[in-house]
């Protein structure tokens, strides 16, 4: 027998490392054993009281922290329960609580499981002024056109009507929190649908739940009996998202202090999805008209992969005599989830001139939208499934009630992030709606209003002329950081026509009829052969009206600071034009 000395070397060497490696094993597992173990840190409730004599209370809110169930107490009863981020370790910004309400009251903030040794109660600072405000609404990532909340988080438009010489845009509201949350009814003002006042918030949670989207009206005759002395009541209709979903409603006769109806919920939760109420007032049959977003379940054959039953989209009209009391009179069924939003959340509902006729509006969420006609109970649709704008980042439109000069005005949630502020998302600009007739039939056009034109500061005008490939930038010596830019020119057959606001690409082809827009294609067709494009370029967004306002793209993109330039261009030929426009604008923010 042959003994191989090299290979019982190498044997004796890995019995040698294994066991050496299991020495150490053995070593560090005792000697992790002996160690002392430390306590868990122990959480508990904790309470801090204030008697109000201020405002406020400035609350130090951490983005990403532990979000800690805060309970407010004015005397023994519960005024509101909310869920905050509350700074351990940093503060990103503060978040004003109004308590001027409760002047001359005992108030306790209530934080559950906080740790023992946590100083964060001490930290809330009770002040007449609001905290670290320099800069206010000019912050670097603020939009300058668009409105965001002074703080906190922002998404749907809610309750837009003309009241008392104003514009009331209310709004989803998280005032504690840079996310989605603690849904409040935000309130601004404007006298010229341009620039915006913030009031604070004006539906606080309460023991129905969050405060979510709705409308409000004016009760021009007094029928729900909220009106005094002589006064028009203003009426927010709402959906309180709680443990059930149900339909709620408060009013104001001064639109600046509102009271919740003692009589909430005005409408019980018919399914679990049911919210977003649309009302308005139906003048041939004298009676209000609530249009409510309900989740039905499918129907037998509308299964998922899974055998489950689908949700299928509705919308259900109800009429009421006092806005109080409400009676079922129809139903339209929508998309069915999880791959058709048509008619899903958040509907809308409005009348249209078209020619020596009407139309009846009614979309959803996602802006698609269906044309028919309205008996003041049922809806019947004539076409359906339009497609609305062409977006990325634009949700839950609403149209103003009682607009003065009788004009459909919308605006809609921009999804613009703000990253690194202590606010977050926007409204878009104002746009006008109208029905134009097209190849395919009516559609919708959309037109910025014409109040925005009183922004505009530095311009540049250029009547009938054309651009040759390769040619200077006509506009080379314009410069600026918030733009509005209008464009009406006829192309070659073959060209495309370049735009450059502060290095984001817009490019239009015109074989193809499609506009070319930070990378995302949106077929744009060229009307009695003009393109007609209108262009607002802003911090955190740009909004395109094309087609002369059959198209149109929300984008939300934060553009560069340093780059102010613009420029246009031309390939394949030349594109002639009958005008183009250039404006800095002033900000909104006075």
């Amino acid at each position: 027998m042959t003994i191989n000395l090299k290979k019982i070397k190498v044997n004796a060497m890995k019995i040698f490392r294994l066991i050496i490696v299991n020495a150490i094993v053995l070593f560090t597992v005792r000697s992790i054993a002996q160690q002392p173990v430390s306590d868990p840190v122990k959480l508990s409730e904790q309470k801090r009281e204030f008697v109000i004599n201020s405002k406020y209370l400035n609350i130090p809110i951490q983005n990403g922290a532990t979000k800690r169930k805060v309970t407010v107490i004015v005397g023994e009863t519960i005024a509101v329960k909310l869920d905050i981020e509350l700074a351990t370790t940093k503060t990103d910004w503060w978040a004003p609580m109004d308590v001027s309400a409760w002047k001359g009251k005992k108030v306790v903030l209530q934080v559950d499981k906080l740790p023992d040794n946590s100083s964060v109660l001490n930290n809330i600072e009770p002040s007449d002024e609001i905290k670290a405000v320099k800069n206010l609404y000019h912050e670097t990532l603020r939009p300058q056109l668009h409105f965001s909340p002074m703080r906190g988080w922002n998404n749907d438009p809610n309750g837009l009507v003309f009241y008392n010489g104003e514009y009331h845009m209310f709004f989803q509201h998280n005032p504690f929190g840079w996310d989605w949350g603690n849904m409040h009814w935000g309130h601004a003002t404007s006298r010229d649908l341009v620039h915006w006042k913030e009031h604070g918030d004006v539906l606080l949670p309460d023991e129905l739940g969050a405060m979510f989207s709705g409308s409000a009206v004016v009760d021009r005759n007094n029928m729900s009996g909220f009106g005094k002395d002589g006064k028009k009541p203003l009426v927010l209709t709402y959906t309180a998202a709680g443990d059930l979903t149900t339909q709620c409603i408060a009013y104001s006769n001064d639109g600046r202090t509102f009271t919740k109806y003692n009589g909430n919920p005005v409408l019980k939760q018919i399914t679990g999805g049911n919210r977003d109420p649309k009302v308005f007032w139906y003048e041939p049959k004298k009676k209000w008209v609530l249009v409510l977003y309900v989740g039905l379940k499918g129907k037998e054959n509308e299964k998922d992969e899974n055998g489950k039953s689908k949700t299928r989209h509705a919308s259900y009209f109800f009429n009421s005599e006092n806005l109080r009391d409400w009676k079922l009179t129809s139903i339209t069924e929508g998309g069915i989830t999880p791959n058709d939003n048509y008619l899903y959340e958040c509907p809308d509902f409005f009348e249209l001139p078209f020619g020596n006729k009407k139309l009846w509006v009614l979309s959803a969420a996602n802006t698609e939208y269906t044309l028919g006609s309205f008996n003041g109970e049922k809806y019947t649709p004539e076409v359906s499934k339009m497609k609305g704008n062409l977006r990325r980042g634009f949700y839950a439109a609403q149209t103003f009630s009682n607009e003065p000069s009788g004009r459909i005005i919308q605006i809609g949630w921009l999804q613009a992030p703000t990253p690194g502020m202590p606010f977050n998302q926007s409204m878009s600009l104002p746009h006008e709606l109208k029905l134009r007739n097209t190849k395919d039939g009516p559609k919708l056009v959309y037109i910025p209003v014409k109040e925005l034109e009183s922004l505009r500061k530095t311009s540049f005008l250029k009547k009938v002329f054309t651009i040759n490939a390769g040619e200077k930038n006509p506009l080379e010596m314009a410069k600026g950081e918030i733009l509005e830019l209008r464009a009406d020119f006829i192309p070659g057959n073959n060209t495309e026509t370049n735009f450059s606001l502060r290095g984001v690409d817009i490019s239009y082809d015109a074989a193809k009829q499609e506009l070319l827009v930070d990378n995302m294609k949106v077929p744009a067709p060229l009307v009695d052969g003009h393109q007609k494009l209108i262009i607002y370029a802003d911090r955190t967004s740009l909004e395109i009206f094309a087609s002369d306002g059959l198209v149109y793209v929300p984008m939300p993109i934060i553009l560069k600071a340093e780059n102010r330039t613009i420029n246009v261009s031309v390939k394949g030929g030349s594109v002639k034009f009958n005008k183009l426009e250039f404006y800095e604008l002033n900000s909104i923010w006075k």
